[in-house]
Formats: C-alpha cells, structure tokens, sequence
C-alpha cells in the first residue's frame, strides 16, 4: 500500500513529457521550417527599415542644421553684396567716363558723400537748405505723401532723436489683461478734465513689422519703460521678438528699478 502511495506521489510531482500534437493533414516537421523562415526574414526587414529611418532621420536633422546656420549668412553676404553694387552704381559711371576702373572706388566714393551730407545738414546752414528743400517737396501732390512717410520712417532710427523720432521703447498691458504688448513712446500730451489735467502718452504699437501698427493714449503712470534703446526695440519687432533679452529691467520714472523676468511683469 505504502508503495502504490509512494509511486502515484511521484507521477504528480515528475512532469511527463506529451508528444507534440502532429497537424491534421499528417504532415512532418519539415512543414514547420518555411514559418520560421519567413518569421525570420520579417524580422530582418523590419530591421532593416528601422536602420533606414535612423540614417534618414539623422540625415535630414543635420541638413536642416547645416541650412539654419549658412542661410543667414548666406542672405547677409548676398544683401551686402547688392548693397555694395547699388551704392557703386552712383558713382562708378563718372569713374568709368573718366577711363578709371577701379572696382569699389564709386561705393567709397558714395560714402564719403553721404558723411558730408551728414556733417553739412548738421549745420545751420544745412538745416535752412533742408528746410527749404521740403517745402518744394510738400508742394507736390503725391510726392509729398511718400516723402513724409520716409521721412517718418527714417526719423525712427536717427540717433538725434529729434521730435519725429520715437522717444522710447515702452511695454503697455494690450490687448487685455494678462497679456503685454511692446511699443515706442512718440510723444506726451496734456489732457484737460474737470477733474484736473492729466499727462498722457502717444505709444504706437507696431502690428505688421513697423510700417503698420495701432495708437495708444496712455497714462504715463500705466506704462512700464524697459532698459532697451530704440534701435534695440525695432531689432526687437522685425526679429519676431527673437532678439529679446531673457531678462528685462524695469526703470521707474523716479529713478527705481526692479528686475523682472522676461515679459513675467506684475500689476500696474
């Protein structure tokens, strides 16, 4: 009894081995082997596809690295170059009349007319011409209107700063709260009430790059000024804002400053 009881102990705990089940058509195991054949090849053509992706993917991201960094150089040599060629081009055919050519002479020679210009219309005397010219000019119909603009235009990145040009580079809450927009101070005007005189201030908020944009009349009190130059704040709008500092100092009127993150500006 004790033996019986010893032997079926046995069969439970020693696995035995089951045959494997033969296919209903009686076919033998080399039927098997095309499966794991054409297993195998899936395998090595997914693999194969995803080494092709990695050396695509590769590929194309240091393609697009190597046109981020020589297209900027590219369109700055090219635009220069042109620069060069049209400045040239003012005097290189006197050059060229006189039997001297001399590539480079005429754009050398452009320049050192436009100093001139400078340093004379900086003088009384140029003013008065200047001021002379523009009233001929004004007298034309259609020619009056691009001339103002150019002139308006062009007064925005004088380093005179003269009455025309934009005062200062200022941050207003626009279009609701939450949200800042970058503008330029033009000028300051006083407004009248019953309840007293208030100082406003003429912001215009460039919208399309800096030939289009909105006016503001703006308290002063509501306009934050940022340590930025004018020159530094149309660098500011024709990048996209893609030349903004990370972080912005915030000047106060009387002289306090507080630094602040970029655009992370509290309550007025």
């Amino acid at each position: 009894m004790g033996t019986r009881e010893r032997d079926r102990d046995l069969e439970l705990l020693v696995p035995v081995a089951v045959p494997p089940l033969m296919p209903p058509n009686g076919g033998s195991k080399s039927s098997s082997s095309p499966t794991v054949s054409s297993a195998s090849l899936h395998h090595h053509n997914a693999g194969k596809e995803a080494f092709y992706k990695v050396i695509r993917g590769w590929a194309s991201k240091k393609f697009m690295s190597g046109c981020v960094i020589l297209l900027p150089i590219a369109i700055t040599f090219y635009f220069t170059w042109w620069f060069i060629h049209f400045v040239d081009g003012f005097f290189s055919p006197i050059y060229n009349h006189l039997g001297i050519n001399i590539f480079g002479l005429g754009f050398m020679t452009s320049i050192t007319f436009i100093f001139l210009v400078g340093v004379f219309m900086s003088s009384w005397l140029g003013a008065s011409v200047l001021r002379l010219g523009e009233w001929f000019i004004k007298k034309m119909p259609l020619v009056s209107y691009i001339y103002s603009a150019s002139k308006q235009i062009s007064a925005a990145i004088s380093p005179d700063q003269n009455s025309h040009a934009f005062k200062e580079v200022a941050i207003i809450r626009h279009p609701r709260y939450g949200e800042y927009a970058l503008a330029f101070i033009t000028s300051t005007v006083t407004l009248q009430s019953n309840l007293g005189e208030e100082e406003l201030c003429c912001v215009y908020v460039p919208t399309n790059h800096l030939y289009l944009g909105d006016i503001f009349l703006i308290s002063s009190k509501d306009i934050l000024r940022p340590n930025l130059s004018v020159r530094e704040g149309i660098e500011i709008v024709i990048s996209g804002g893609m030349s903004i500092p990370q972080v912005l100092t915030m000047v106060d009127v009387h002289t306090e400053t507080a630094r602040v993150g970029s655009f992370a500006l509290g309550p007025v």
